[in-house]
């Protein structure tokens, strides 16, 4: 009787040790090191550091723990492909475009990426429902070209999240602003601060779909109010969060738990 309560209580606690493993691996699997997998350790000062892919040298204040630094051109290799996405793109809802844009293989679940997701999802679909875009092409290249110069981290370390920044570049394009413009400098610059908003509401850690999300839905409502163009929407439900070991999960407003 007592080898069989021995055995009953080392079998329990192999599946215990086995389903803490399982744990720990997912984790590890969800987490946000290109190279490895590890965690992100975000620093309060930049530091000299070396990218592992491409070696370029330069000051950064993310690395994962294990010390892996990705650039953020390495990072955003394979964006340029949304060009041909956005060119032969039909829809008239940016949701949707993001969508698309979130599920090619360069998009990872955060980084600088978004920064250029949403301006191109909005220029897409603004023009597609009939927002004036004199070329087409040429402002796909300059919303990819200003995109890429936001750095990931720069929710926490400017103050301003890159999906709410990508939002001004798009009315910034579509009304062809210039630091001299008056109405057109307005907008681009109204537009930043409502995205901000919605997306400062909901609070931290940061969650670049979440927040690409709030971003978009910023710009749908200030689209209508100040263009007159009525952009589609759809309601977003999150099927990501399950690989984001930062969700928030109830009170992000995508979460599935809420729908």
């Amino acid at each position: 009787m007592l080898t069989a309560i021995l055995l009953i209580s080392i079998s329990g606690c192999a599946q215990q040790n086995k389903e803490q493993n399982l744990k720990n691996e997912n984790k590890m699997n969800n987490d946000e090191c290109l190279i490895c997998g590890a965690p992100l350790e975000y620093l309060e000062q930049d530091v000299l550091m070396e990218c592992v892919l491409c070696h370029k040298q330069e000051m950064s204040k993310t690395r994962c723990v294990k010390g892996h630094y990705v650039c953020n051109e390495c990072h955003t290799s394979g964006m340029d492909d949304i060009l041909a996405l956005c060119l032969n793109e039909t829809s008239k809802n940016p949701i949707e475009i993001l969508e698309k844009e979130m599920s090619m293989p360069f998009c990872h679940r955060h980084g600088p990426e978004h920064h250029v997701l949403v301006g191109a999802a909005l220029l897409t679909a603004y023009k597609n429902a009939g927002g004036q875009v004199d070329d087409f092409e040429k402002a796909m290249l300059q919303m990819i070209s200003r995109g890429k110069e936001v750095p990931g981290g720069a929710c926490g370390y400017w103050g301003a999240c890159g999906a709410a920044i990508s939002t001004g570049m798009f009315v910034s394009i579509i009304t062809k602003c210039t630091p001299l413009a008056t109405d057109e400098w307005r907008l681009s610059n109204l537009m930043t601060s409502k995205a901000l908003e919605k997306i400062a509401n909901n609070g931290g850690p940061r969650c670049c779909k979440r927040d690409s999300y709030c971003a978009i839905l910023a710009a749908i409502d200030f689209v209508k109010e100040n263009f007159g163009i009525e952009l589609e929407k759809t309601e977003v439900k999150c099927s990501r969060s399950q690989i984001n070991n930062q969700c928030i999960g109830k009170k992000c407003p995508f979460s599935p738990a809420n729908q």
